[in-house]
């Protein structure tokens, strides 16, 4: 069953689990709403459960591998690479594999897409689920034959037996038999360095559905009967609906408007007539007030939850006793995520069951949102998720689907709810602002000797210094945000990481070291060593610098990835113009599943970085978001890219990790080392130069 379709609607009598066991022997078909209808009064075998090969990987009768995941597709292009793996252990062609992905109706329970968790986690077990089902089907060609299973060899979808010349396809042995296994977590996978399929460069599997317009993202979606819909908003965080007059909205008879509570929406035949009605309603509203972007950072330390810095005695000591010292205080801005396709959601209501599209990372905890919403079961709900114009993190709750279902359930249609740009700025969650304190000492020989960090609401992820350092203390204070916050590509990473490659960078100039060599003589992590080195050395950090260039450097361990960073401006001192010139990334994630799209993730990480880097802020005031548009939020353009190399650094003898978010965090530092090696500025906000690449000091 297909992603993109919009007939397929929950059911009397079916869930995941039904629809499992009338598979039977693992042949799984492409159902349409009636064939749900039909498939719903049959009840003859045991359900498997998610441990079951079925779960994973079933067979058609003509030879299709059929996958199902909860993972999602938002551009990471995972769609790809796990059909890669599943291809590479149960010897087919990738063009074989159908994946089926987010469909809590289809696929097994999963928590999310987040935290470079999919390569890691669920890479394995397709591996796993595939690699033993080829055990089977030898085992059931051997049975067959009469021969000895050793002797039985699988390739492109075929099962041989040399001696006898007989073959048979997957199709012709599944036919008619339960695959109702549990999988082998012993089954032998195929070792890294005799990949043929994974860890080679296949093209996106469904790149032409995209680049012709073939693919249906939820904001496309039509359904007959369908209206759409839109919601009544606060004018700031913070305040509450005293009144509403929603009489005049009423424009024309295709209009209705929905009140249940403070929740009011129209829908309407079409989107332009559902925002003019909504522009109609007079609603009052009770302001609070709110801190604004002028305060923040004060705001953020004294509301926060633990205040009490706890660094302990030995601590204090080492650091009062180093000859060499460094404190600063660094400032991270909110940002948003600003996501290609904002969010969307198309809901229909049938005999009380609940079907959503949506675009979210999250599709069963969307499920589990709608059911509380509604007090109704999970299995009542069906959520798919099309594959989505991006995330980067923004994406794990489903306002919008709770909406588009509240209007649905009120009118008795299907409703559409798709956020304006505006909504998207205003209304989705932050990357999380925040203020980090640091105190670090060196000795003289360039070792360092104390290390204090103290975060403020930013987060903990990537909080930890991967130097050696004999006395240390690493706090994470959360806050009261007056903004709503949520997840981001590398989490707080992108701000622990760059305070502590500032700090590190400014021992270093005080000591008079190479910023290089002052890292290297402070770390034991090999695989860190190895990236920045490979940095370096791609890079040309030896090189003589020309006048007026500037040469930074950064590094980091987040996801069980390793990022070198190394960044060259030009600084024009007579009018304060900087130019950001060239970037090298160097990374490393373990065994490489697709180095095309594993480039292209490291590129799409740079480039986003770039933004949070440079000049990427929310500005707010009294609750009120100031710059919710692309015209005054601004986000890197072409004409900011640098010249930009990535070394890929393929580790076959270490399990792959995710590669999304882990690049990202080396660019602010990176860039922030090379203005002060240039210009003797030491820039320790976020961003850097929010007023254009101007130096103002």
């Amino acid at each position: 069953m297909k992603n993109s379709g919009t007939r397929q609607t929950p059911v009397e009598g079916i869930n995941r689990r039904n629809f499992l066991k009338l598979l039977g022997g693992g042949i799984a078909v492409a159902l349409t709403y009636s064939d749900l209808n039909a498939l719903s009064k049959h009840t003859a075998f045991v359900p498997p459960g998610d441990d079951a090969i079925a779960a994973w990987v079933h067979i058609l009768e003509n030879g299709t591998v059929t996958v199902y995941t909860g993972k999602v597709e938002v551009g990471q292009n995972i769609r790809t690479s796990l059909s890669q793996v599943v291809a590479e252990e149960l010897s087919v062609p990738v063009t074989s594999i159908e994946m089926i992905m987010g469909d809590t109706l289809l696929t097994p329970y999963d928590r999310g897409t987040y935290g470079s968790l999919t390569t890691p986690t669920m890479g394995p077990k397709l591996r796993k689920a595939a690699a033993s089902l080829k055990e089977v089907l030898t085992d059931m060609a051997a049975k067959q034959w009469n021969v000895a299973q050793q002797t039985v060899t699988v390739k492109n979808g075929q099962v041989s037996h040399a001696a006898s010349g007989k073959t048979a396809s997957f199709g012709d042995l599944t036919k008619g038999k339960k695959m109702l296994l549990a999988v082998n977590d012993q089954v032998q996978l195929t070792p890294a360095e005799k990949w043929t399929v994974a860890g080679t460069p296949v093209a996106k599997v469904n790149a032409k559905s995209f680049v012709s317009g073939k693919h249906q993202y939820v904001s496309d979606m039509v359904m007959p009967g369908m209206v759409y819909g839109k919601m009544l908003r606060a004018p700031s965080y913070g305040a509450s609906l005293v009144a509403a007059d929603v009489e005049k909205a009423k424009i024309s008879p295709g209009v209705n408007v929905v009140r249940e509570d403070n929740f009011i929406g129209v829908t309407a035949p079409d989107p332009q007539t559902a925002t003019n009605a909504l522009a109609r309603i007079e609603a009052r509203w009770k302001t609070t007030p709110q801190p604004s972007r002028a305060e923040i950072f004060t705001y953020l330390k004294t509301h926060a939850q633990d205040k009490e810095k706890k660094a302990g005695e030995a601590v204090d000591k080492a650091f009062g006793a180093a000859p060499v010292q460094v404190q600063q205080h660094f400032e991270v801005q909110y940002i948003a995520h600003v996501p290609l396709e904002p969010r969307a959601a198309l809901a229909v209501w049938e005999n009380g069951k609940l079907t959503v599209w949506t675009g979210t990372q999250r599709p069963f905890g969307v499920q589990e949102e709608l059911a509380e919403v509604f007090s109704i079961p999970k299995d009542n709900i069906r959520v798919m998720m099309p594959d989505t114009g991006s995330a980067y993190g923004g994406k794990h709750s489903g306002e919008a689907a709770v909406e588009a279902a509240r209007l649905s359930r009120a009118v008795g249609r299907p409703v559409k709810v798709v956020w304006t740009r505006e909504e998207e700025f205003k209304w989705a969650y932050f990357r999380p602002g925040g203020l980090i304190e640091v105190a670090a000492a060196a000795s003289n020989e360039g070792l360092l000797a104390s290390w204090e960090f103290h975060n403020y609401n930013s987060g903990g992820a990537g909080i930890e210094i991967p130097y050696e350092v004999p006395h240390k203390h690493i706090q994470y204070h959360p806050s009261d945000t007056p903004l709503k916050q949520g997840s981001y590509r590398g989490l707080a990473a992108t701000a622990n990481v760059f305070s502590i490659e500032s700090v590190m960078d400014d021992l270093a100039r005080q000591l008079k070291q190479d910023p290089f060599r002052f890292r290297l003589n402070n770390l034991k992590e090999e695989r860190l060593k190895q990236v920045l080195q490979a940095a370096a050395s791609k890079f040309g950090w030896t090189r003589q610098k020309e006048a007026g260039r500037g040469y930074g450097m950064a590094c980091g361990f987040v996801k069980n990835a390793y990022v070198g960073t190394c960044a060259e401006v030009a600084y024009n001192k007579s009018n304060g113009q900087l130019q950001l010139l060239r970037l090298v990334v160097a990374f490393d994630c373990g065994a490489i599943v697709n180095p095309m799209h594993l480039e292209n993730q490291v590129m799409g990480c740079v480039l986003q970085g770039l933004g949070g880097a440079l000049f990427e802020a929310v500005d707010f005031k009294d609750g009120r978001i100031l710059n919710p548009s692309l015209s005054s939020y601004r986000v890197p353009r072409f004409g900011d890219i640098p010249e930009l190399d990535i070394v890929l650094v393929d580790r076959k003898d270490m399990p792959s990790a995710g590669a999304g978010e882990a690049p990202i965090v080396g660019v602010a530092p990176a860039i922030r080392n090379a203005i002060a090696d240039v210009t003797g500025v030491k820039l320790n906000t976020l961003p850097l130069l929010p007023h254009g690449m101007t130096l103002k000091t």
